[in-house]
Formats: structure tokens, C-alpha cells, sequence
């Protein structure tokens, strides 16, 4: 159900202490948040599989998901605001393959949003196996909306508590103001081990988020050298070297054409 999957990315977003379901996160974009800085202010868990927390606490407050950090040591609110308009699995999935053109594709899904109806969806997002001949690999969209003013963390930082694994890197960036990209956008790029320590067989994770400073339009683009599935030792070992798109290829991708009218929807 919608209600349920907004539910999964709840949780994800602000949950740095747990391992995600890799298949779930590229289904749901359940990546879209385990990058943000921690805040002591006041929250409430919220999340997948936590509805028997959500009850107890007796908060369900739309387009506020609120979460803990790890431990309990942090608690962040992340603020979404319902996209401007609908974005549907169908169009999520088209421009996803746009983005890998002449792979061959399987496992794809794709899920919409619905800005009539905050219960039933506030993520659009896709995802899919994709082969471009130099190994099969999983990867993975979301766009949302953030409330504005924009604030730390949810792609805009790359503090994070506890510290990265050692190998671990997050990069932030800023891209100028333009017709696509009112304001201006900011950039974060990380590459991640699915174990840690990592290993020589140890797979990785490559996340690309692109922020719409004057709208808080979202897009972020997962993409694994593997086929993904599982945490930790349970990830297929790569299929590959790297990723299918560099990261100059994939925030070229995100902020082009074939994204513009995701970006213009969600914000």
C-alpha cells in the first residue's frame, strides 16, 4: 500500500543505525536519507514495520517524519511538503531506463505519488536491474519535496552519526542557477560498502542527490555494483568495477532533460 511504503521511507530517512532492506530501498528509495545530521530536538519514531510504535506515541502528523538517531544519542524531524502534482510509477520507470539507454532491463518497479490524497503517497519512485554489457547492476530513483526553508541533512549534508566506515566518502557541491535549476541545487555524492569493514568482494552503494534550492524539488539516483538485495554479507558480491554512470554522468542525467519534468513536478 502507498500508505505503507511512505511509512518504509519514513523510517529509512532517519534511521542511521540500521541496515536497510537493499530491495526495499530501491523499490521505496529507503537511501533517500541515511545522510543527515543528527539534531537534538524533539521527535518521535516513525517508520516501516513501526506502526505499533507510531500508535503508542500517538503521532502521525503529515508531511513531518520524524525520527531517532542511533541509539537514541540524536533526534531530527525531516520536513516533506506534498509535490505540487502527481508523478506517476509509469513515468518514474520511462525515465529511469532514459537514464541507462541501451541497457537491457529487469526487475523493474515504479511506484507514484498522489498530492489529492497525503495518505497515499508523498515518494514517487523506481527501480530496476539494468545490463549495459559491463555487468548487471541494481539501481534505484525517488524525487520528493522538501518543506522550505531547506535545513541540514536529507542531501544537504554529509555529517552523519555514527561516523562513516573507513572507505566511506560524501562530497557536497553546488550547481548554478538555471532554467532547469531555479536558485541553483546542491549536490551530494557518496559511495558507501554494503559491509563493514569492507572487502575485496565487499559491493557498493554510489548515491547522487540533487536539491532545487528555490523549490526543494528532490532527486536521487542509487546506484549498486552489484544486484543488490539484502544488508550487510547477505549483498551479492559485484558484478562490476563501478558503477554504470560516473557521478559526472549521473547529476548530468538528474538535472537534463529527461528529469526536468519530474523536478518541475515535485516542486
Amino acid at each position: 500500500m502507498p500508505f505503507e511504503a511512505d511509512l518504509a521511507q519514513a523510517l529509512d530517512r532517519t534511521t542511521d543505525s540500521l541496515d536497510p532492506d537493499l530491495t526495499a530501498l530501491l523499490d521505496g528509495a529507503v537511501e533517500r536519507g541515511r545522510r543527515r545530521r543528527r539534531r537534538r530536538t524533539a521527535g518521535i519514531v516513525a517508520g516501516a514495520g513501526a506502526c505499533a510504535a507510531i500508535a503508542a506515541a500517538g503521532l502521525v502528523l503529515p508531511g513531518v517524519l520524524a525520527g531517532t538517531g542511533s541509539g537514541g544519542a540524536g533526534i531530527e524531524t525531516v520536513a516533506l511538503a506534498m509535490p505540487r502534482s502527481a508523478v506517476s510509477g509509469t513515468q518514474m520507470i520511462h525515465a529511469l531506463e532514459a537514464t541507462f539507454p541501451g541497457g537491457r532491463y529487469s526487475q523493474v518497479t515504479g511506484q507514484g505519488n498522489n498530492p489529492s490524497d497525503p495518505s497515499a503517497g508523498y515518494v514517487a519512485n523506481a527501480g530496476l536491474v539494468v545490463d549495459d554489457g559491463h555487468g548487471a547492476a541494481r539501481v534505484g530513483v525517488s524525487a520528493v519535496r522538501l518543506k522550505l526553508p531547506l535545513a541540514d541533512g536529507d542531501g544537504l549534508s554529509c555529517e552523519r552519526t555514527p561516523a562513516r566506515a573507513e572507505g566511506d566518502t560524501c562530497a557536497l557541491s553546488e550547481l548554478p542557477s538555471s532554467a532547469a535549476l531555479p536558485g541553483g541545487a546542491v549536490v551530494m555524492s557518496e559511495r558507501t560498502a554494503a559491509e563493514r569493514p569492507a572487502g575485496a568482494g565487499t559491493a557498493h552503494r554510489w548515491t547522487v542527490t540533487v536539491t532545487v534550492k528555490s523549490t526543494g524539488a528532490q532527486v536521487q539516483l542509487t546506484q549498486w555494483n552489484s544486484l543488490g538485495g539484502g544488508t550487510g554479507a547477505d549483498v551479492p558480491e559485484p558484478t562490476r568495477t563501478a558503477p554504470p554512470l560516473s557521478e559526472e554522468q549521473a547529476v548530468a542525467a538528474l538535472t537534463g532533460a529527461t528529469w526536468a519534468p519530474v523536478l518541475g513536478a515535485v516542486g
